[in-house]
C-alpha cells in the first residue's frame, strides 16, 4: 500500500488498525519526529537524567520521536508505547542539546520539542484509556481534594491549604496574589512562610486566593488535560473575583503552568502578569529594599531547577541572591554543566517510578558532595524532598535548603530562630 493510502485509511479505523486519533497525532508531530529520527545523532541521551540511570533506549528522547514515525507507518499503537513515555522528567535538557535547536538551515528546520511530544503522547494515551495506575490514582485524589495528595503533617484539603500562613496577617485578594503550590502548602510549609515574610519586609503588598486549587500543571504533564483545564479555569476565576492582576509564584512548576499551559488554555484572555519570586527577591536585594545582613556560615552549591534553567533560561537571579548573602562560601557549577543534572522529581516520574527519582537524586547529591559543601541550595520545592532524602542518606551528608529559607535567615526573618 502506498504511503498516502496508509495515511488516508488511518484517518478512520484503517486496515493497519490505527484509529483517527492516532493518525491525527502522528500527522501533527511527524515533522519534528522525522527531523529527530533522520538526524540520528543521539546527542540528547547523555544529558537525559533517566537515560543516565536506565540505559534503556526505549526511554531516550530519540525513541519518543521514533515512536511517532512508527505510529505514522502503522507499526505501533499508543498501547504499545505508552509506558515508554513515563520515563521523562520533562526537564528539557534534550531540547537544549539537540542540533535541531542549536543550528539553522535546510535540514534543521524544526526546533526539538520533546517535552511537548511527551505531554501530547501521554494525553493521547489517557484519552484512549491507556492509563498508568499510579498516575490515575494520583489525579483522582487531586480531583477529589482539589490539591495534590502530597504526604506531610498538614492534611490535604481546601480547609488546610492556607494553614502555612497562620499569624502572618495576609489579606484575601488584592491586585497581587501569592500562589503557593501543593508541596509547599502541605509539606514544606517553612518555604511559603519564608517567602511571605521576605516579601512583607521588602514592602511588597500581596494577598491570598479565596480558594486555591492545584495549578493543574502536574495533571497536564501526566496527560490529564481536561482536569488541568478545569483547575486552571477555577484558579483564573478566583483571581478575577478578588481583583488580582499580578500573580507571584514561588515554585518553578507553577511558573511553567502559568506561563505555558494557561496561555494555551485561554489565549489572549489570559492577561495576568506572572512574577517568579526568585527574580522579584533578587530585584529587592539589588535595589536595597531587602537587607541581607546576618552572616550565614555555610559552604553551598546551587542546584539549577530544570524548569528555571533549562526550560526558562533563568539561572542568574538565584546566583545573584546567593552572592549577596554574607558568610556564604559559594562553590558554583555553571548552568550549562547542569544541563545533565536533575532531581528526578518532575513530569510525574516520582509517582510512577520512585526508584528512578531516588537514584537520580542520589547522583545529584553525590555530585554536590564532591565539592565538599555542607548545603545544596535549591529554588524548586518539588526537588527538595527527594534531594533531602538522599542528602541525609549519603556517606557525606548534605543538607538541602531552599534559597528563600537562606534569604530569610540572612534577613533575620527565620521562624525557627524566633521560636528558639
Amino acid at each position: 500500500m502506498a504511503e498516502n493510502e496508509v495515511r488516508e485509511t488511518g484517518a478512520g479505523q484503517g486496515a493497519n488498525g490505527r484509529d483517527r486519533r492516532e493518525a491525527a497525532f502522528a500527522a501533527e508531530w511527524r515533522n519534528a519526529a522525522y527531523s529527530c529520527f533522520s538526524s540520528g545523532h543521539k546527542f540528547c541521551r547523555e544529558v537525559c537524567p533517566v537515560m543516565q540511570v536506565t540505559r534503556n533506549e526505549n526511554h531516550s528522547p530519540t525513541a519518543f520521536h521514533a515512536n511517532v514515525v512508527a505510529m505514522e507507518q502503522g507499526l505501533v499503537s499508543v498501547e504499545d508505547t505508552a509506558r515508554d513515555y513515563v520515563h521523562c522528567t520533562q526537564c528539557g535538557a534534550c531540547e537544549l542539546r539537540c542540533p535541531n535547536t542549536l543550528f539553522t538551515g535546510d535540514f534543521y528546520r524544526y526546533r526539538t520539542r520533546t517535552v511537548d511530544v511527551v505531554k501530547a503522547m501521554r494525553a493521547l494515551a489517557v484519552e484512549q484509556g491507556v492509563e498508568q495506575p499510579a498516575w490515575k490514582r494520583w489525579n483522582e485524589l487531586t480531583d477529589e481534594r482539589r490539591n495534590e495528595p502530597v504526604l506531610g503533617e498538614v492534611p490535604v484539603s481546601q480547609d488546610h491549604v492556607a494553614d502555612w500562613a497562620a499569624r502572618l496577617d495576609l489579606p484575601v485578594g488584592g491586585e497581587t496574589v501569592l500562589f503557593c503550590d501543593c508541596e509547599a502548602a502541605f509539606h514544606r510549609t517553612s518555604l511559603p512562610r519564608a517567602v511571605a515574610r521576605i516579601l512583607q519586609a521588602g514592602g511588597v503588598e500581596f494577598g491570598l486566593m479565596r480558594e486555591q486549587w492545584c495549578c493543574g500543571g502536574p495533571a497536564a504533564e501526566m496527560g490529564y488535560v481536561d482536569q488541568a483545564r478545569r483547575f486552571a479555569e477555577h484558579n483564573v476565576a478566583d483571581w478575577r473575583a478578588v481583583g488580582a492582576r499580578r500573580i507571584l509564584v514561588l515554585d518553578p512548576h507553577d511558573y511553567i503552568a502559568f506561563t505555558e499551559d494557561y496561555p494555551r488554555f485561554f489565549g489572549d484572555e489570559f492577561d495576568f502578569e506572572i512574577v517568579l519570586v526568585v527574580e522579584l527577591v533578587a530585584e529587592l536585594v539589588r535595589e536595597g529594599k531587602l537587607a541581607l545582613s546576618r552572616p550565614v556560615e555555610r559552604t553551598v552549591t546551587y542546584h539549577d531547577a530544570c524548569r528555571l534553567n533549562k526550560r526558562k533560561g533563568i539561572h542568574e537571579a538565584p546566583r545573584e541572591i546567593l552572592r549577596a548573602i554574607p558568610g556564604i562560601t559559594f562553590k558554583d557549577v555553571d548552568h550549562v554543566s547542569q544541563w545533565s543534572y536533575c532531581s528526578g522529581a518532575g513530569g510525574g516520574l516520582p509517582i510512577e517510578r520512585p526508584d528512578l527519582t531516588a537514584e537520580i537524586s542520589r547522583r545529584r547529591v553525590e555530585r554536590a558532595a564532591e565539592l565538599d559543601v555542607d548545603t545544596l541550595v535549591s529554588a524548586c520545592v518539588w526537588s527538595e524532598r527527594p534531594l533531602s532524602e538522599q542528602g541525609a542518606a549519603g556517606e557525606r551528608p548534605v543538607e538541602v535548603m531552599d534559597l528563600m529559607e537562606l534569604v530569610a535567615v540572612s534577613a533575620g526573618l527565620d521562624d525557627r530562630e524566633e521560636a528558639a
